[in-house]
């Protein structure tokens, strides 16, 4: 059985400019230790589909309109809080985007990293603290002991990122959620922070998701690869499969998109146009329109593409007009 299985999840935020369709039918599973990657253009429903799992959107105007989230087998989609709350933050841990708006900076680093022990583990403040200082030192933070007692504002953003990393693998979770781990970070620092992921997962046995907009950065890291686009899966792989053999037309856009494809003093590539308003109806392939080979007459105007499994493992929507086998 998987750790996390999520069936035909269904996200939509009522507001009044209409109704945002945010996650529409999404499904995957995640098994022990294993690495996934979820991958698309911000707005694509990332970030919501696992905050919806959690109980972190707002509600109103978000609501879970239907589907199935069992984490080792126990249904956590409409989970009431005191269950929730036994998960989030000990079974489940989250990195969040951006490390300077997650962490309070009116707290001090040591009073955030052992919050979770203290209510998760019913630890006292002296062994929490001691735990807390050892976790920093895994991360590669210095003087861990010193730094511990900082606030936020003083430690650089990758070292923010890092006190993210060490507060969501405190607890020894299953499950680590990594959304958007290396947004703002220079190069150097983005593959410090990915090694540091991996280094820890597996040490602890962690099964990671990753979440980005970068297809690049789940390139040898990811197990399985998730192409997200407004609101759905629009094909899922192997890693190796995906990058070598894609098939839908805008998992091809995104690898075209990767600065290091491009042939040196050519135009960087980028996708045409932009993603639709998900507070509109979708009739027909969300993506047809932005791809280059767009036909009307191959697209099926009056129903969304169908995802199917077109070989072991590869699933893809069937749109003749993104896809060419």
């Amino acid at each position: 059985m998987a750790l996390l299985e999520v069936e035909n999840l269904r996200t939509y935020f009522h507001t009044r400019d209409g109704i945002v369709r945010a996650v529409d039918g999404v499904s995957f599973s995640l098994d022990n230790g294993e690495t996934i990657g979820v991958v698309g253009e911000s707005g694509s429903g990332k970030s919501v589909t696992f905050y919806s799992m959690l109980g972190l959107i707002p509600m109103p105007p978000g609501r879970i309109e239907g589907g199935s989230a069992k984490f080792d087998g126990q249904e956590i989609l409409h989970a009431p809080g005191p269950v929730l709350q036994k998960i989030r933050g000990k079974r489940i841990g989250m990195i969040f985007q951006d490390p300077m708006t997650s962490l309070n900076p009116y707290l001090k680093i040591s009073s955030q990293l052992i919050e979770p022990l203290q209510i998760h583990e019913n630890m006292g403040k002296t062994e929490a603290l001691k735990r807390a200082i050892a976790e920093l030192e895994r991360v590669g933070i210095a003087d861990a002991a010193k730094r511990v007692h900082s606030y936020p504002h003083e430690f650089s953003g990758g070292m923010r990122q890092r006190v993210m990393i060490a507060m969501a693998l405190i607890t020894r979770p299953e499950i680590l959620i990594a959304d958007e781990p290396t947004t703002a970070l220079d190069v150097t620092v983005q593959k410090q922070v990915m090694d540091l992921i991996r280094a820890r997962q597996k040490e602890l046995g962690t099964a990671v998701v990753l979440i980005t907009h970068d297809l690049a950065v789940v390139s040898g890291f990811c197990d399985r690869v998730h192409v997200m686009y407004a609101g759905r899966f629009v094909e899922s792989a192997s890693s190796k499969e995906l990058f070598t053999k894609p098939l839908h037309a805008y998992t091809k856009a995104l690898q075209a998109s990767i600065p290091a494809m491009q042939k040196k003093g050519e135009p960087l590539f980028t996708i045409p146009g932009a993603p639709p308003d998900l507070s509109t109806e979708i009739r027909g392939c969300a993506f047809a329109p932005r791809t280059e080979n767009h036909d009307p007459a191959k697209c099926p105007p009056d129903r969304r593409p169908e995802y199917k499994e077109i070989a072991p493992g590869h699933w893809v929507q069937d749109c003749p007009c993104c896809v060419q086998l």
